[in-house]
Formats: C-alpha cells, sequence, structure tokens
C-alpha cells in the first residue's frame, strides 16, 4: 500500500506541473504584452513632447523676430521724426527767404506810391500852368484892348513868361523821373518774380541732386560693407556702432575701425568727384554715448567722449583725402538716444558713430 500511495502523489504531481508553466507562459505573455504597449505609448508619446518642444521653438523665434521688426519700427519712427524737424528748419529758411522778398516789394510799393505823389504834383503845376496862361490871356486882352503896354505890363509879362518856362522845366524833369520810377519799378517786379521762381527751382534741384547723391554714396557703402551686423542704414543716416571703430571708454581709433573707414572714404572720395561744385554738401559725423556716466580725467562727461570719438573719426577721413570743408563734427553725449530702455542691448544700440550727407 505504501507502494500505490506513492505512485498516486508522482502521477498528481506530473498533472499539476503542466498547468503551472501553461500558468506561467501566459503571464509572461501578458507582461510582454504590457511592456510592447508602454514602449509604443513611450515612442508616440516622445513625439508628441519633440513637436511641441520645436513649436515653442519656432513661437520664440517668431516673437525674437517681431521684437526685431518693433525695434526697427521704432528707429524708423525715431528717424522720421528727425527728418520732420530737419524739414521743418528748412521750411523757416524758406519762410525767411519770402518775408524777405515780401519786405523788397514793399519797398518799391512804397517808391511807387511816391511816384504818385510826384505825379500829383506834377499835375498840380500842370493847373497853375493853365492858371497863369489864362492869366496871361487876360493880361495881354487888357494890354490890347488898351493899346497902352506899360513897362511894369511888360515885365510882369516877362516874369510871367520865365516862370511858365520854369514850370515846364519842372513839369519835363518830374515826368522824366516818374517814367524812370515807373519803368523800374515794373523791372524790379519782373525780377523779383522771376528771381523767387529760380531760387525755388534752383533749390528743390539741388534738393533732389543731394538726395540722389546721398542714395548712390549710401547704396555703394552698403555694398562695400557687406552684411555687418554693427553697421546699418536707418533713414537718412550711415549708423557705426561704437565698439567697430573704439574700445570702451577711449577714443582712438582701433585697426578694426579703420578698415571700415578706408571703404567709407574711398566710395566717398568716389561719389565727392561726382557732385557739382554749386551743391554746398557735407558730411557730419555725430558721436553718441549711452546714459551710463563717464568721469575721468581724460573726458569728464560723455559729451567730451562722444565729441573726442566724432573729432578722431574727421581726423582720420582728412588723412584719408577727404576735404576738411566737407567734414563736420558734433558730439551729442547721452542726449539723443535710439531706445530709451536701460538694458545692456539698449545702451549698447545707443553707442554709435553717425555719419549723414547733407547741405552745410
Amino acid at each position: 500500500m505504501p507502494g500505490a500511495a506513492s505512485r498516486m502523489r508522482s502521477r498528481q504531481a506530473g498533472v499539476i506541473w503542466p498547468g503551472f508553466v501553461d500558468a506561467l507562459a501566459t503571464l509572461l505573455m501578458v507582461i510582454i504584452f504590457l511592456l510592447m504597449i508602454f514602449v509604443v505609448a513611450q515612442f508616440f508619446l516622445g513625439k508628441a513632447l519633440s513637436g511641441r518642444d520645436e513649436s515653442l521653438e519656432r513661437l520664440n523665434s517668431q516673437v525674437a523676430e517681431l521684437g526685431s521688426l518693433l525695434a526697427l519700427e521704432r528707429k524708423a519712427s525715431a528717424d522720421l521724426g528727425r527728418n520732420v524737424e530737419h524739414l521743418s528748419e528748412e521750411l523757416q529758411v524758406s519762410i525767411k527767404s519770402r518775408d524777405n522778398l515780401a519786405a523788397t516789394v514793399d519797398d518799391l510799393t512804397r517808391r511807387a506810391t511816391s511816384a504818385e505823389d510826384r505825379a500829383a504834383k506834377v499835375e498840380a503845376l500842370e493847373a497853375l500852368k493853365e492858371d497863369l496862361e489864362r492869366q496871361i490871356t487876360k493880361t495881354e486882352g487888357r494890354l490890347l484892348k488898351e493899346q497902352e503896354i506899360s513897362e511894369s505890363v511888360r515885365a510882369q509879362i516877362a516874369l510871367l513868361n520865365k516862370q511858365m518856362r520854369a514850370l515846364n522845366n519842372q513839369i519835363a524833369t518830374l515826368n522824366g523821373v516818374l517814367e524812370a520810377a515807373e519803368k523800374k519799378a515794373e523791372k524790379q517786379k519782373v525780377q523779383i518774380k522771376s528771381l523767387g521762381k529760380r531760387l525755388n527751382a534752383a533749390l528743390a534741384s539741388k534738393v533732389q541732386q543731394l538726395a540722389m547723391y546721398r542714395s548712390e554714396f549710401f547704396g555703394k557703402l552698403r555694398e562695400v560693407l557687406g552684411k555687418t551686423q554693427d553697421v546699418r542704414i536707418v533713414g537718412d543716416r550711415f549708423i557705426f556702432q561704437s565698439e567697430v571703430l573704439f574700445s570702451s571708454g577711449s577714443a582712438e581709433l582701433g585697426k578694426p575701425g579703420q578698415v571700415q573707414l578706408n571703404r567709407l572714404a574711398k566710395t566717398l572720395t568716389g561719389i565727392s568727384d561726382k557732385i557739382p561744385p554749386e551743391i554746398d554738401w557735407v558730411l557730419r559725423v555725430d558721436g553718441h554715448t549711452d546714459r551710463v556716466p563717464i568721469k575721468n580725467r581724460r573726458y569728464p562727461s560723455n559729451w567730451e567722449l562722444s565729441a573726442a570719438r566724432a573729432i578722431s573719426v574727421v581726423k582720420h577721413l582728412i588723412r584719408k583725402g577727404i576735404s576738411a570743408k566737407r567734414l563736420v563734427a558734433a558730439g551729442f553725449g547721452e542726449q539723443h538716444p535710439l531706445d530709451a530702455r536701460t538694458d545692456k542691448i539698449a545702451l549698447r544700440r545707443n553707442r554709435r558713430i553717425e555719419f549723414k550727407l547733407t547741405q552745410r
């Protein structure tokens, strides 16, 4: 009996073991399936996250571009404001010229009025002449009727004749003066009108010519300097960042700055040969700093530093063959910033050298 019981347990164990193996295999397959689902989910989730990161990067780049465009618009607005101020100054000069011409016309009008007064005097003298002639006629009639001509009457007639001749001479003189004055007034009126037209035409022509040469100058300078980030054109000005030309707190030109200015001088020399001599043009060099104050033994303020930098640029251009009478140096310190903010980017943009081709 003990042997039969042991055989029975052996058969039961043999039956249980395959079922246990099947259960383990099923559990393993379920675990593998779940792992595959987890891996696939991780893959798609990773792609979704990477796509979101790319979208965020694109949005950030678009925001940066919009910021740059906004800054450019602000600069353009500031330049337009300065152009309006410049045009206002030119308008004031034109108004002053017009007032001077009006004063000249008023003077001529007063002269014409005085000529009219002389004409009135001539008419009065002619009336007096007629009165004298009537008196002479009456006197001669009485003398003929009486047939007695005394010495006193003859003297009176001679005196009246003499007075008449003097009056005739005065009338002729005044008529000549009046005619000359009228001719002169008419001639001056015509000359003033013609002069005003020629002046306006000449001013417009010179402004157009200078604008044409300025555009050509800036276009050639853009080609020569290439796509340098620290050199740009804003409105009617060519702007160099100070870091291109000078080291911090210094007004001495560095070698990279000298190279850039040499290119500018070469371009300006080529353009200046084409500008007609009657156009009185100058290249204005304006120095600007940021709002951070400077105070040392050499430069007590930003104003002195900006002026010293502008003068250094002018001296270098003179050494490169540009005529001194065609150059102007001005220092503005921190008084005309391009960017009113106080961060590093704004401070860097405000440290600059501006070139403007304009009339003296």
